[in-house]
This record gives structure tokens, sequence and C-alpha cells, in this order.
């Protein structure tokens, strides 16, 4: 189960860039991702290395376009912008990363700008 408000739109993001592919396939996905290997669907926000290795290897090279879907929806979802990086300079996890980073910083940044000085 997401901890945080960011785990919860990471969480999201997967499921609609699996929705794109339909949701029998978003639930056979899921299903193989628990079956073969360990990972629930819960888990993904926590386990991301995991769940990219596991999509890699059900889905080969094709698992790239699958995972640009979800980093778009999460960076829409944060409101965050991705930098000028090429897709091929990060895994999907390390822009995972970016994007929590991102995230909370503009959460601090917001919360600083509520508080009275």
């Amino acid at each position: 189960m997401p901890h945080n408000d960011f785990e919860k739109l990471l969480q999201e993001a997967v499921d609609e860039g699996l929705s794109s592919l339909g949701e029998s396939a978003k639930q056979a996905i899921y299903y193989h991702l628990e079956r073969m290997f360990s990972i629930k669907k819960e888990e993904i926000p926590c386990n991301v290395e995991a769940f990219a290795e596991g999509m890699e290897k059900i889905f080969g090279q094709g698992a790239d376009f699958l995972e640009i879907l979800i980093m778009k929806r999460l960076y829409e979802k944060t409101g965050l912008r991705m930098k000028g990086r090429n897709s091929e300079d990060l895994e999907f996890a390390e822009y995972v990363v970016m994007a929590k980073r991102g995230f909370r910083e503009k959460k601090v940044g917001k919360a600083e700008k509520l508080s009275p000085r």
C-alpha cells in the first residue's frame, strides 16, 4: 500500500500506463508480475527496480514504450516537467527517483510559501 502522495501518484501512473494496452492485458501483466516476480500491484512504488526488471523480462525492448508512457503520466500527475535528457540516458528507476525528488522539493517549496514568517 502506498505510504505517501508520491507513491500513490506512481501507482496511478503505472495503472494508467498499463491500461493503454487494455483492461485484460493490464490484469494479465499484474498477474504475471506477481506470479513470476513476486511483485504485487500495490508494492510497485516501493520496488521500482524489480518492477522495471519484470517488465523487461515480460516485454523485452517493448518495455521501454510502457515505461515512457508511465513516466509521462507520472510527470503530468506531479506537475513536473521532464528535464532535457535523452530517454536512453536514464533507466526507468532513475526517472522515478528524479520525479520523487522534484515532487518533494515542489511540496517543500509550497509549504514554505504557506507558512507564516
